[in-house]
Order: structure tokens, then C-alpha cells, then sequence
């Protein structure tokens, strides 16, 4: 698109299915790697990532021609079937349905990236479920909290 220029940053947080303990410190860096590659041939930029056992958090910054819903639909599908196919964990890998998606800007982006990357100390005060509700709630995100979480069965 000529003649357009744009400054979109997202911060993604979605779930293992059933928020269990399933990404191991063993194989992260691998899979963050893998996540970053699927992002970068979707033709956007990763800025940070990182998570917990039970989930994670990326910060894109996303080009207009590309859907939000779409994109984390490629790297879920596609980080799944990565795992599945090293046999990283017995049984079948999954993330969670959904995912929350918060804009940032420009200023925002050292906060948020110092937040992403100091997961493993916030998540010391807050667990996954209290850190996702307050995320809802400063952005002001109305929710069903009978379909916000699946447990595991």
C-alpha cells in the first residue's frame, strides 16, 4: 500500500488448553525461535517473547494488511504441530481456545517489553488467571467468565 504508514503493536497472551504445565524450560528457546520464524514469514515484526509453563506472551508489531485473529491462528497451529512433532510432551499438544490481544503504543513499548520479559518474577505475586482478569479489566474488556478459562477435565 503506497503512501501508508502505520505503527501497530499488539500484545498477545494465550494458554496451554486446560492452563497445564506444559512448556518446559528444555524447549522454549526452541519454540520461541520456531514462533518468531512463523511470524517473520507471515512478513511481521516480533519484538518480544516469553511465558510461563502455561502460557505466553508476544509483542508484535503487526503491518494493516494483516488480521490480527489470522495471525495468531498461523502461530498456534503451527507452534503445535511443531511440538506434536518432537514428541515434547506425552500426549497431544494444545493451546487454549481464544486469546487476548492489547494495543500498545510506541511509548508503551519499553513497559511492555520489560513486562514480558519479567514474567517468571510476576508471576511470583500473580498466577495466570489473576494476571489475565487485570489485563481485561485496564483495558476496560468485557468478558463471560463462564467461557474466559478452560479447566482441565
Amino acid at each position: 500500500m503506497a503512501n501508508t504508514y502505520t505503527q501497530i503493536y499488539i500484545h498477545y497472551v494465550f494458554a496451554v488448553k486446560g492452563r497445564q504445565n506444559l512448556i518446559s524450560k528444555k524447549w522454549k528457546d526452541e519454540l520461541y525461535k520456531y514462533i518468531t520464524g512463523i511470524v517473520t514469514n507471515e512478513g511481521q515484526k516480533l519484538i518480544a517473547i516469553n511465558g510461563m509453563p502455561d502460557h505466553l506472551h508476544i509483542l508484535l508489531g503487526i503491518k494493516p494488511n494483516k488480521n490480527i485473529s489470522d495471525l495468531i491462528r498461523d502461530i498456534k497451529t503451527n507452534s503445535s504441530r511443531f511440538i506434536n512433532t518432537r514428541n515434547w510432551i506425552a500426549g497431544k499438544f494444545e493451546w487454549q481456545k481464544g486469546f487476548g490481544a492489547f494495543s500498545c503504543g510506541h511509548s508503551q513499548l519499553d513497559t511492555v517489553i520489560h513486562y514480558i520479559q519479567e514474567q517468571e518474577s510476576h508471576h511470583k505475586k500473580l498466577n495466570f488467571r489473576e494476571e489475565y482478569l487485570k489485563f481485561l479489566n485496564t483495558y476496560n474488556i468485557e468478558y463471560n467468565s463462564d467461557y474466559l478459562f478452560e479447566e482441565i477435565e
